[in-house]
């Protein structure tokens, strides 16, 4: 081979090459961003049922047999612990 052939055979391998280590640190940066956008979406998934449940208790408590059933509720929940503490004093 003449000397420009070899002169572009450096400079395309050398290129290749510096393309191939680019490639492989982004495949590697790609992979982390990933795992962190799952971590994100997971998250957001919980607010997103958390908040749903608040919505659900918020209207529970503004209706009025919202407002009776935590009232029987809580009624018959106290009736129950005062048996109970009745029973552990016998």
């Amino acid at each position: 081979m003449e000397t420009p052939a070899w002169i572009l055979v450096f400079i395309l391998s050398g290129t290749l090459f510096i393309f191939l280590l680019v490639s492989i640190i982004l495949v590697i940066k790609l992979i982390g961003v990933t795992k962190e956008a799952k971590k994100i979406v997971q998250q957001g998934q919980d607010i997103a049922e958390k908040a749903d449940d608040i919505a659900g208790n918020v209207r529970d408590m503004t209706t009025v047999g919202g407002l009776v059933k935590y009232f029987v509720d809580s009624y018959t929940e106290g009736d129950k612990k005062a048996k109970k503490s009745k029973k552990e004093e016998k």
